[in-house]
């Protein structure tokens, strides 16, 4: 690098307002670089790979939004607010709404049930009759009730991230592409030194890796099948759909990605961006088999794709967003533990008043030894 490093003061748009460097363009770091950049800040925003990159944790095709997450109200609040959020960026937002096959009374989506309606949320119990008029095929004698979120729906992921920092670059938002790395309180990007008022670390599965002695996660590989469908399998109007008790989700029809199976279950771990091509043959024959007796119909269904991806799971599900303790203008945030993508941009609303000194940081994204729970993702029973 010959000697001294080149400095540069994160900006984009002019004004002299308070000024972020970002360094990650998946979900969290996208939308939080979006948020900064309308309220009014200098935002330079950090990736190795463009936005929506596959190999990201925010890559691929679709995620669900829900609202549901069983007894725990700041979850489904943050969701619903999310909801509002995505519609604003219009095309990224399929309004499909989303079903869950309840198999007991008094599960996961019983206590989801209580809390959607206690916050306002829309949500119908519907019995397995009426939940098999929403598909053209469903098996639901094993099932107790149906919950019905009529406002729920589908994510574009890559489509989502990439039009987050779209809107953030036509406000001012500056991007570069490179390999980033701490520096005290600064990031280090190819040689060069990025200056601002914060730096945000919102690096995925990444990390853990840099920040190894304040950041635990464990980064998982997961596999998703997509098959295709009859044009009657279409999303909307089919519900997307979660499974909890064997922690399986998916959707209808979704060009040109096709109809979703996949497992929330904890995979292998992996080195974060490090992933198979395609599924293990085990997990696209459960795929198959879990398809042909859900959906009878769709028995024999073509396997299209079945790609890779990765979470990065704290201990307890819960998001990270910190202060780093020994830098006070340097921020971890991540640990999207499988079910961060839907509260992107609502969860960029309360980081940006964190770093605006509008609020403090919220204890259940603190940093240190968390009690392990799977309570807030589609785990099984």
């Amino acid at each position: 690098m010959g000697g001294e490093l080149a400095e540069h003061r994160a900006g984009g748009a002019a004004g002299g307002g308070p000024s972020a460097v970002v360094v990650g363009a998946g979900i969290f770091g996208a939308a939080l670089a979006d948020r900064l950049v309308a309220e009014g800040w200098e935002v330079t925003l950090v990736d190795r790979y463009e936005p929506g990159d596959p190999r990201s944790e925010s890559g691929g095709e679709t995620r669900l939004l829900r609202c549901a997450h069983g007894a725990d109200g700041f979850y489904a609040s943050m969701a619903w607010r999310a909801r509002e959020l995505w519609r604003e960026l219009g095309g990224v937002l399929v309004e499909s709404g989303l079903v869950w096959f309840a198999r007991r009374d008094d599960g996961w989506e019983a206590d989801s049930e209580r809390v959607l309606r206690a916050q306002g949320i829309p949500v119908d119990r519907i019995g397995p009759g009426q939940a098999q008029r929403l598909f053209p095929s469903l098996a639901a004698d094993d099932l107790a009730f149906a919950l019905f979120e009529p406002e729920a729906g589908v994510l574009r992921a890559s489509d989502g991230v990439r039009a987050l920092v779209a809107r953030a670059r036509a406000g001012g938002l500056r991007f570069e592409r490179g390999e980033a790395r701490p520096e005290g309180g600064h990031v280090l990007v190819d040689g060069r030194r990025l200056e601002a008022d914060h730096v945000v670390w919102a690096c995925g599965g990444w990390l853990a890796g840099l920040f190894s002695e304040h950041v635990a996660l464990r980064v998982t590989r997961q596999e998703v099948i997509l098959f295709d469908a009859p044009p009657e399998w279409q999303s909307p109007p089919l519900p997307g759909w979660i499974d909890f008790d064997v922690s399986l989700y998916g959707h209808g029809l979704i060009e040109p990605h096709g109809l979703k199976v996949a497992s929330d279950r904890e995979g292998e771990r992996i080195e974060p961006g490090v992933r198979a091509e395609r599924a293990a043959e085990p997990s696209v024959a459960a795929a198959r088999d879990y398809l042909a007796a859900r959906f009878p119909a769709l028995a024999g269904a073509r396997v299209r794709t079945a790609p890779g991806c990765h979470y990065s799971l704290t201990a307890d599900g819960d998001f990270l967003f910190a202060r780093h303790p020994e830098h006070e203008r340097v921020w971890l945030l991540g640990g999207g533990s499988g079910h961060g993508f839907k509260h992107g941009p609502a969860l960029a609303e309360r980081a940006a008043r964190v770093l605006a000194g509008a609020a403090d940081p919220d204890p259940r994204f603190a940093l240190g030894d968390r009690a392990p729970s799977r309570a807030l993702r589609t785990a099984g029973s």
